[in-house]
């Protein structure tokens, strides 16, 4: 453990990179590196390399505030956010800080030591190594990079073609004019579904219940006219603004006025597909808008799809698999060359990294999660995790912000440890307020948040903005040495 640094930022995918911009340009006094598990920049980006891959979030958001997003669409595919990290990086010389292939697997706090030791797989012989910081700063995501979620369907052995999760997509895999089926029915499979009916023979997009989807265009057009009128800088300041008052005035008024938000939702779907396509069977959930996250498609690309006969929706459980592909409990049989199961993601906050604290051992599960960014009884670590109802840049940004203005305090006032402490009179909820798969099977493994701030999480980019920018840091819950 020859090497001791202030700061170790883990992962170098949007949050990462964030947090090793503002480190060098708030806290430049500070040693710091990002090590990165795999052998690329980018996180998300990088990893998902399936047909059609994209944000369902606006560029203008999910871009960084320091470097706005100079492209003239606002909903973009997978690439050109991979592209815009790279640059990102290589522009504010992020991209000689990373260090790839180190696999953070243990870390280790020590309060005689005020420090972290940091149990490293990976490097050239592929062995175990140990580094020590003073502060931690997670940035590795939320869920599993190794493994997508499949169910285990009776049959599946049966079937003769091909199974393939999206998280696991081949570039080699060649689905040109063979019939697939396309198992989901979130943000994945509404991306999928149309980009694989541009050379696929037919695809079946097969979900047990409906979720709710909303074209948006993929070029805003208000966007287009601020940059021809204003300089660059306060257009794209100005659309990052309106596209948070955006969000926040839907997501508004679905929490508030569900049926309304409903109405509109359907309504837009049924003017895509025309009125004697059967909505309610197909794009009906059983929920409230925003129980669940919201499906953007752009330019209408889905519902184009559909009405040329590209793609067919089929609403319906799996009774089983079969030799020529899904038999429904209906009966019915879809038949298929290739089955892709966008089931979801195996959500792990910080990667499974086993967390011990003072010798003893810590689940994430137990602790209450302080401000959305660090974890009672865990000294000197903060984690980025973004919005469930926003672009998950928002929420990061603040994050990264909030971390420079805590190191620094802790500078000014001579502090070498810090921690979240919650009392007993805080009642315990769950992280995060969604009925989504992939969260209510990770609940238990996730931190709980309370019933007041700051332990609530809110989901509201302009309360965090204030609490996070601008409220007092000794709050009388975080506790300093």
């Amino acid at each position: 453990m020859s090497e001791v640094l202030d700061v170790l930022i883990v992962g170098a995918g949007i949050s990462g990179i964030a947090a090793a911009y503002y480190l060098q340009t708030r806290c430049p006094d500070k040693r710091f590196a990002i090590v990165e598990g795999r052998d690329s920049i980018g996180g998300t980006w990088d990893l998902f390399r399936y047909p059609g891959v994209r944000s369902d979030s606006d560029m203008y958001t999910l871009g960084y505030r320091f470097r706005p997003w100079t492209g003239e669409k606002a909903i973009v595919g997978g690439p050109e956010i991979l592209q815009y990290l790279k640059d990102t990086a290589r522009e504010y010389g992020i991209d000689r800080r990373i260090r790839f292939n180190q696999r953070v697997v243990k870390i280790a706090w020590s309060g005689s030591a005020a420090a972290w030791t940091v149990t490293i797989a990976g490097g050239a012989d592929g062995g175990l190594r140990q580094m020590r910081c003073k502060f931690l700063f997670m940035c590795s995501g939320y869920y599993r990079y190794d493994r997508g979620y499949t169910p285990a369907w009776a049959g599946m052995e049966r079937f003769r073609g091909e199974i393939v999760h999206p998280q696991a997509w081949r570039p080699d895999l060649d689905y040109a004019g063979r019939r697939i089926v396309l198992i989901g029915s979130g943000a994945t499979a509404v991306t999928m579904a149309p980009a694989l009916a541009e050379r696929a023979e037919h695809v079946t997009l097969l979900q047990r219940s409906p979720t709710y989807i909303a074209s948006v265009p993929a070029r805003d057009p208000l966007a287009a006219r601020l940059r021809a009128r204003l300089p660059f800088k306060l257009a794209a300041w100005l659309m990052r603004w309106l596209q948070i008052w955006r969000q926040r005035y839907f997501y508004h008024l679905a929490r508030s006025q569900p049926q309304k938000a409903r109405d509109l939702l359907l309504d837009g779907v049924r003017a895509a597909l025309g009125a004697d396509y059967d909505i309610e069977r197909h794009f009906s959930p059983r929920y409230n808008p925003w129980d669940e996250r919201l499906c953007l498609v752009p330019d209408n690309d889905l519902f184009a799809a559909i009405k040329r006969g590209a793609v067919t929706m089929a609403t319906d459980r799996i009774d089983s698999f079969v030799e020529e592909g899904i038999r429904l409990e209906s009966g019915e049989l879809l038949p298929a060359d290739i089955i892709v199961t966008a089931t979801g993601l195996v959500m792990r906050i910080m990667h499974g990294v086993e967390i011990i604290v003072d010798g003893a051992p810590v689940a994430l599960g137990d602790t209450l999660s302080y401000k959305g960014m660090m974890y009672s009884g865990i000294p000197n670590l903060a984690s980025a995790f973004g919005y469930t109802n926003a672009s998950w840049t928002l929420k990061a940004e603040l994050i990264c912000e909030y971390v420079c203005r805590l190191l620094k305090h802790m500078d000014r006032r001579g502090y070498e440890q810090c921690a979240p402490r919650a009392d007993e009179s805080i009642k315990r909820q769950d992280y995060v307020d969604f009925t989504s798969g992939y969260v209510k099977r990770a609940l238990d493994s996730l931190p709980k948040q309370g019933d007041r701030r700051p332990w609530k999480v809110y989901q509201n980019y302009l309360k965090d903005l204030l609490m996070m920018r601008f409220g007092g840091l000794e709050d009388g819950a975080l506790e300093f040495k």
